[in-house]
Formats: structure tokens, C-alpha cells, sequence
């Protein structure tokens, strides 16, 4: 099943696809009208049957995307989790996993502007595979880890290097408003058993700028989620962007850059395609 937040009618909702077209769920299940809300709520089969049996409300052209999740209460994010955006850096492999966080003002939904901001022109772009939780834990064990995932997205993790490098610490280049992406949607667990096995593809205008296969993460997606557990309690709705793989911007010759006009695509086999037009933060 595949999972969304939108806007229909100026009205904010989630739903699910079906038939190129929505399910608005957000009216149908009482006490629920959120998708953070259904995850808490343990709710996903009962959503599973009720699309089952029920014509779309919208058809997919007539509703504006958000983020898969718009309310996370955690956003936190991988880096250097692909050994040749390690090497690209010229950093070393470290032994634990490096963590930093996004705001959930930092991302805009599946064909939404993202926006450059007017103080830098060094805009990058960084296409990830992103986990949303759907079961609470803490000192989750790697065994059970794939129990607690609700299922998975794409994700543009849109970096302001010129700021990432300002100190020691990413968080000031990460999370500027609306620079990253996060969907179209979210694609159930139960469609996607083994998340190493999918293949990923970043594009700039057509053109093929960070090609992957999540098999080639560093820190595989069981033991992220037993590391992050260990440090605080996972919810439902909690976002993991696993990290990034060689071919950024920021390291090529000359470097190069998202500008006004762009289109960024992100694309995970069995999930979708995320599509962004860059556009310059208004004055």
C-alpha cells in the first residue's frame, strides 16, 4: 500500500493510492487525520481494507503532495553511510554511525518547490532511502529491527554546503526551510521485506548524477535503528534517512550546484520517483 499526505480542497489530509487516483482516509477513520496519527494508532490493516473496498476521492494531478510524514517527531539523518561518498570526502569509515537532524521545516512533499536560499549558492542535493517508524521501541535488537519499520520512502536531503562547513557540527547547512524533499509517498513494509535490496538513482535535469544499491550501505538499516533506539525511545512517525552515496555536487570538478529552474529527481525501485523544481528563496 502506498501511503500520503496532501492538501485537497485547501484542506490537509492522508490517504492512500489507488487507481491513479486517493483514497482520503483522513475523513473515513474516525480519530485519525493524520498519517503520523494512523501509525500511532496501529491502525494501517484496518486502512488496508477500507482502500480495498473504496473508489478514490481525488485523482492523483488534483491534490498537492506534502511530506510523507509533515509532522515528524523526529527527523534524523545519516551521513557518510556509503563507503564512496566516504571516499569522495576524504574522510575515513568510522566504526559508529554519524547522526544529525533535520526540522520538519526543512522539506516540502513530491513535486513542491524546493527552495535555494538567497545567502548561498552552494545548493546539493543528496538522494537517500528513508524509513518511517510505525511501532515504538527503545534498545531494539538489529533481529527485530524490520518489525518496527511502517515502510519506505525517497528522500532529498538538500545541503547548503557552504554552511555544512561552517563548523565541525552539519546541522547549520541540513535543515534550512524547504531545501529537502521527502516522498511521494510511503510504501508499506509488507511490499518491501528486504530494503537491501533496492536500487537508487539521484537525477539533475535528466541526467544521472548518483546511482547505488542500498546493499552498499555502511550501516545497514537493522543495526541503524538498534543504534538510534539505544540513545532515545523510537515512535511511530519517526523518520531514518539512512544517508547518502558518492557523485554529490560539492565534490566534483567544478562542482555543481542545484540552481533556480532545476529539476531533481530522486528515484527507489519499488517505491517512486520524488520530483522537485529548485526555485530561489523570495527576497
Amino acid at each position: 500500500m502506498k501511503l500520503l499526505s496532501f492538501i485537497a480542497n485547501g484542506r490537509a489530509s492522508f490517504g492512500a493510492v489507488k487507481d491513479n487516483g486517493v483514497v482520503d482516509l483522513g475523513t473515513r477513520m474516525a480519530g485519525c487525520t493524520t498519517l503520523r496519527q494512523l501509525l500511532e494508532s496501529g491502525r494501517v490493516a484496518e486502512a488496508a481494507k477500507l482502500v480495498a473496498s473504496t473508489a478514490p476521492d481525488h485523482p492523483l494531478d488534483a491534490i498537492s503532495f506534502a511530506p510523507v510524514i509533515p509532522d515528524p517527531g523526529k527527523i534524523i539523518c545519516v551521513g557518510l553511510n556509503y563507503r564512496d561518498h566516504v571516499a569522495e570526502t576524504g574522510r575515513t569509515v568510522t566504526e559508529k554511525p554519524a547522526l544529525f537532524v533535520r526540522f520538519p521545516c526543512s522539506q516540502v512533499g513530491h513535486l513542491q518547490p524546493i527552495v535555494k536560499p538567497g545567502v548561498s549558492d552552494d545548493f546539493d542535493y543528496e538522494g537517500e532511502l528513508a524509513l518511517v517508524i510505525g511501532k515504538g521501541g527503545r534498545h531494539i535488537p538489529a533481529s527485530r529491527a524490520l518489525e518496527y519499520v511502517a515502510g519506505y520512502a525517497c528522500y532529498n536531503e538538500g545541503s547548503i554546503r557552504d554552511w555544512q562547513r561552517h563548523t565541525s557540527q552539519f546541522l547549520s547547512g541540513k535543515t534550512f526551510a524547504e531545501s529537502g524533499s521527502f516522498g511521494p509517498w510511503l510504501v508499506t513494509a509488507d511490499e518491501i521485506p528486504d530494503p537491501s535490496k533496492l536500487r537508487l538513482q539521484t537525477r539533475l535535469n535528466g541526467s544521472v548524477v548518483q546511482d547505488t544499491t542500498t546493499d552498499l550501505l555502511i550501516t545497514g538499516i537493522p543495526e541503524l535503528i538498534a543504534y538510534i533506539s539505544t540513545i532515545c525511545p523510537l515512535v511511530p512517525g519517526d523518520v531514518i534517512v539512512t544517508g547518502t552515496p558518492g557523485g554529490v555536487g560539492a565534490k566534483r570538478t567544478p562542482p555543481l550546484w542545484m540552481r533556480p529552474g532545476d529539476i531533481v529527481e530522486v528515484e527507489i525501485s519499488g517505491i517512486g520517483i520524488l520530483r522537485n523544481k529548485v526555485i530561489a528563496e523570495a527576497d
